[in-house]
């Protein structure tokens, strides 16, 4: 089993963002930044990620994709579709910190994430620093912003957090973000190579239009995963 084979595997059976399974499609545009935004800040509580991941779904699906559209729904609203995705024990609590985070990126950003993207200028120092004055955002919930945002800022790749390495010891895999970086790229390459000899041309395209695919931020996504379940790193193993 060498490093490639088990990034491999693990990419094509976990390799999902959580804002994808969010059902967020990240663009470099205002909405899916902030929608990102609050889903890591769910993310970072001590509950468990399909929770986050279900609660940020059902916050979305009633109407609160946006800071004006947060800040426009009541505090029962929000903590109703918190409840909804089964984020109970800090819904009271966050259904606050949603309104006044909401207001404060309006008033500090205009809404605008990519305002505190230009702000950083690439400094991670900067990053972290503007995402922690989110109400409700301690480091790991700018960790987990970051990690995800490299798809669409790729200034901030490769970036994998404590918890990324995590899954990658546990994986037997390099504990340098760069090299895991290479070998998911490597991973990219294998699986192309074989999709052109399988695929008809006009395929070929169809999937290269729709790649989304192995860079850092699927990558992170995925070694989480293993951190976070010790039947991602056995499923792994096993096929690896």
């Amino acid at each position: 089993m060498t490093a490639r084979r088990t990034v491999e595997v693990l990419l094509s059976r976990y390799g999902t963002t959580y804002a994808a399974e969010a059902g967020i499609r990240l663009r470099n545009t205002p909405q899916p930044l902030y929608q990102l935004l609050v889903l890591s800040d769910l993310l970072s509580a001590r509950i468990r990620a399909s929770v986050a991941v279900a609660a940020a779904r059902a916050l979305f699906a009633h109407g609160m994709r946006s800071p004006d559209r947060m800040i426009g729904s009541t505090w029962q609203q929000r903590v109703d579709a918190l409840g909804e995705g089964g984020y109970r024990r800090y819904d009271e609590r966050t259904a606050t910190q949603l309104g006044n985070g909401a207001e404060l990126l309006l008033v500090e950003y205009g809404g605008d994430l990519r305002r505190l993207r230009k702000e950083a200028d690439g400094d991670l120092g900067i990053l972290r620093s503007g995402l922690r004055r989110t109400p409700g955002m301690g480091p790991a919930g700018a960790d987990i912003f970051i990690r995800e945002v490299q798809a669409v800022w790729p200034e901030t790749a490769p970036f994998l957090d404590g918890k990324a390495l995590q899954g990658a010891e546990k994986l037997g895999l390099p504990a340098s973000p760069a090299k895991l970086a290479q070998l998911a790229e490597q991973a990219e390459q294998a699986e192309q190579a074989e999709q052109a000899e399988q695929a008809e041309q006009a395929e070929q395209a169809e999937q290269a239009e729709q790649a989304d695919d192995h860079g850092p931020a699927v990558l992170a996504a995925a070694l989480v995963r293993a951190a976070l379940d010790k039947h991602v790193v056995d499923d792994v193993a096993a096929r690896a």
